[in-house]
């Protein structure tokens, strides 16, 4: 296996004694403070050694997240700052509240700031002036979908202002919530606030709702996205048999991980095609999903089509443009089958009603659903415990159902994508009842 370093860059020694009150006894009845010492196994695999014993796969372990005994920052100094970025993502504000709350009412930290629109509002040009935030104000944006800060790509390319900005607020921590550019462009202000010599804690806090982020279980939102995403599948599949020869055809996000698309066709069976961008397919030959599809509406008369943003590019032209943050802009894959689809079907003279959805937005802009709604909090507070502990350069996050402080040089290495051999999308075909390859 490859070899990781899952070491986590420190301020230096923390040396203040923690407000809060736990135990350091184990088997005491009380809830006990965590220990750098205390470590979790990055791969749970075993194997059979040369002794004819079975050990794990890989010795490498990862830091627990969590409140230690002694911290770096003196509360009563701290300012924090906190920061979303991107598009926005169903649990946004569950984060955001959980931070607040747990600086404020466990750490004792009066001086924090919203920064509005991500990056940008860090920039000498901003016309945005930052929020404060106190309990009062989070009380209950929980219930609402997106950010009360605001969201916006880029900017964070511009490690130099930024810092500028962060030294002339005087801030200590800032809390980075966002994917893979966001948090690139923490890792760079992170080095840029070192080269520095400063005493600046960064800590990200990964959203994406593509569940994209190497290292990570689950991205907080992804679990809402799924659950949002299932009426809409359940929808068309309505509308498909309630038409002849009727195709409801669902787009989602997904720009090269499919994950979504893979739990959603796990979570309504109604899927007959599911199309993610690390399976490659044809349009026509024997294998081709459009010979594919009109074999099902020969066979059932209707048909369901669930398809991940990122999809078929490779049938699409390029666009040759990027967003603000860098990412290459698609053709919509959607528009393209419903187009496709017609076309065919024409030529084969057969009748066919293709019904598209795109419910992407109104998925992102959700509130966080239970599952996500506890995990913000969690993750939020274990945030602020890695911040308060002079941790920098690291995300909090989940692995192997664990919290952990992860590097986000490591998070940001790769992108986590769905294993055509893996149990996941063997049970998606298994469900779909969709060939292995649709490539001839």
């Amino acid at each position: 296996m490859d070899k990781y370093d899952f070491s986590v860059d420190s301020l230096g020694e923390a040396k203040i004694p923690s407000p809060i009150q736990m135990s350091d006894i184990n088997g005491d009845g009380f809830a006990d403070y965590v220990s750098d010492d205390d470590r979790i196994l990055y791969c749970i695999d075993t194997m059979i050694d040369k002794n004819g014993k079975r050990v794990p796969k890989s010795p490498e372990s990862v830091e627990l997240a969590g409140p230690r005994k002694t911290i770096y920052f003196n509360p009563a100094h701290v300012h924090a700052a906190i920061c979303t970025c991107g598009g926005i993502c169903p649990g946004l504000n569950n984060v955001i509240r959980a931070i607040v709350r747990c600086l404020w009412f466990r750490y004792n930290v009066r001086r924090i700031s919203g920064i509005r629109y991500g990056y940008q509002g860090l920039l000498p040009t901003s016309q945005e002036s930052p929020i404060e935030l106190n309990p009062d104000i989070v009380d209950d944006i929980q219930e609402k979908g997106g950010t009360i800060l605001g969201s916006a790509r880029g900017g964070g390319e511009r490690t130099g202002d930024i810092v500028d900005t962060l030294e002339r607020m005087n801030v200590n921590i800032l809390f980075t919530i966002g994917g893979d550019g966001t948090q690139k462009g923490a890792a760079a202000i992170a080095e840029e606030i070192k080269n520095r010599g400063l005493k600046i804690s960064v800590v990200g806090v990964p959203k994406t709702i593509d569940n994209d982020l190497a290292f990570i279980q689950t991205s907080f939102g992804f679990d809402t996205a799924v659950s949002m995403a299932v009426p809409v599948v359940r929808c068309a599949h309505i509308e498909a048999k309630n038409a002849i020869n009727g195709v409801g055809l669902v787009k989602v996000m997904g720009r090269e991980s499919g994950f979504i698309a893979a739990h959603t066709s796990l979570a309504q069976s109604d899927v007959n095609f599911c199309l993610i961008p690390e399976s490659p397919f044809d349009l026509y030959g024997e294998k081709g999903l459009l010979p594919l599809l009109k074999r099902r509406l020969t066979d059932r008369g209707h048909a369901v089509i669930l398809v991940a943003e990122g999809a078929g590019q490779d049938l699409l032209p390029k666009t040759n443009q990027a967003d603000a943050s860098g990412n290459i802009r698609y053709n919509d894959i959607g528009i393209f089958l419903k187009d496709e689809i017609t076309k065919y079907f024409k030529s084969e003279k057969m009748e066919v009603n293709v019904k598209y959805i795109d419910p992407s937005y109104i998925i992102r802009s959700a509130p966080a659903d239970s599952y996500d709604s506890i995990y913000c909090a969690r993750l939020g507070a274990n945030a602020v415990h890695a911040a308060m502990a002079g941790k920098t350069a690291v995300l909090t996050s989940m692995m192997n159902d664990r919290f952990v402080n992860l590097p986000i040089r490591l998070a940001v290495s790769s992108r986590s994508r769905v294993k055509t051999e893996s149990a996941l999308w063997r049970d998606v075909l298994e469900n779909t009842r969709q060939p292995e390859s649709m490539k001839n």
